[in-house]
């Protein structure tokens, strides 16, 4: 399946993606990358970037890359596991994520994950996302 970057951010729009400000930036095969500019209502009250900003950053990520990538049949899918490691923050700039597939099965698909501070390059959070594939 192969959506235009306009549609897939269209998709999200109404949604949680579209309310924290997240955009598909490119698509390729097996791979998504977006971002998100950090504004003051991602913060937590302790000054630094909210882990669940980084967490849906990343679980978007991996979610439209496995709809990108659904096996012929499939009608959806949904996340069963999401695993995190953050390492560090922002207060600032943009997060951007790059989500790559590691499996692609009919059953289930599994996503890496990399949220990184674009002006540093410091690397924020590292993901693991396991999507189970849905049938009707």
């Amino acid at each position: 399946m192969t959506t235009s970057i306009e549609e897939l951010n269209q998709r999200g729009t109404h949604c949680l993606p579209g309310h924290l400000g997240i955009r598909i930036v490119s698509t390729a095969p097996q791979q998504i990358e977006t971002a998100l500019s950090v504004q003051a209502h991602h913060m937590a009250p302790n000054g630094f970037l909210h882990a669940g900003t980084v967490v849906t950053l990343a679980d978007t990520s991996a979610g439209y890359g496995c709809m990108e990538n659904l096996p012929e049949g499939a009608s959806g899918f949904t996340t069963i596991e999401l695993k995190s490691n953050h390492l560090g923050t922002a207060r600032d700039g943009t997060i951007q994520c790059i989500a790559r597939a590691v499996h692609g099965g009919r059953t289930t698909q599994v996503w890496d994950a990399e949220v990184t501070h674009l002006e540093t390059g410091k690397t924020i959070a590292l993901f693991r996302c396991t999507q189970m594939i849905l049938y009707r």
